[in-house]
């Protein structure tokens, strides 16, 4: 990744799409990607750019050392207002629940540290790959605040006393460990995350995009509800994916044992 430090000429928010992957990449490596006020709304805009339909996946990613410190302290302390931290917490929340609102899945690319908003980045992308060097904190407690937004990410991704102890020790776990608690999904050395990361891309870009832009959609909506609306909204969704062409190619091409050509429709 990019190691350069940003200038006041450059994104906040790098942005390239190439053969259907929009990688975005937090740019302030100097400030360990820290999520200020600007940074929140650029990574804001660069996400609505995912609904683009040439997007088939996106990965989130951070330049430098790290993949994100969480937010700006220095910007929280300088202002002291309870509007000010009830707006940057909401804008943080809406950035937080695009990321599984989008149509395609969401890879965070996690090197380096990610700590307190940016532990809960991982947290609420689709899926996470961790190189054996990255970790993992939940650390505002170590500074007299709780990491209630983050609280929320990590208590619907690992059991509840491994996040629990997270959030009230501050203390960090390895890629590893955050491996094991469900946090990330895979783990691989540094010199092969990139790898690791497109081989993850490519198996999701060979599906049908409209298997996984409603699969993405069902899978959020049906883990907030009780099991038999579960089921029965599944079972809608379902039977609909079964009417797309897509549903249809595949089939046939299963039979006839030949490779599918999705339409994505």
């Amino acid at each position: 990744m990019d190691q350069s430090q940003t200038t006041a000429a450059e994104p906040l928010v790098h942005s390239r799409l190439e053969d259907g992957v929009l990688t975005l990449t937090l740019n302030r490596p100097q400030q360990y990607n820290a999520l200020s006020w600007a940074m929140l709304e650029a990574l804001r805009e660069a996400l609505r750019s995912a609904q683009d339909p040439d997007v088939r996946v996106v990965v989130l990613a951070g330049a430098g050392k790290a993949f994100c410190a969480g937010h700006d302290l220095k910007e929280m302390r300088a202002n002291r207002t309870l509007d000010f931290q009830r707006r940057l917490f909401a804008l943080c929340s809406e950035v937080m629940l695009s990321l599984i609102r989008l149509p395609v899945p969401v890879i965070a690319r996690v090197h380096g540290i990610a700590t307190a908003a940016g532990c809960q980045l991982v947290g609420m992308c689709d899926l996470a790959v961790a190189s054996s060097e990255a970790r993992f904190a939940v650390s505002g407690i170590n500074v007299g605040l709780f990491c209630s937004t983050p609280s929320v990410a990590l208590s619907r991704n690992m059991g509840r006393k491994e996040a629990f102890e997270m959030l009230v020790t501050g203390e960090f776990i390895d890629a590893e460990e955050a491996h094991r608690r469900g946090l990330v999904n895979r783990v691989v050395a540094p010199e092969v995350l990139d790898e690791e990361v497109e081989r993850l891309t490519a198996s999701i870009k060979a599906k049908s995009p409209v298997a996984v832009r409603m699969g993405k959609e069902l899978f959020y909506r049906q883990l907030e509800m009780g099991i038999e609306a579960a089921y029965q909204l599944a079972g809608e969704v379902m039977a609909c994916n079964m009417m797309a062409e897509d549903a249809a190619e595949g089939i046939d091409a299963f039979i006839e044992k030949r490779p599918p050509q999705w339409r994505g429709c």
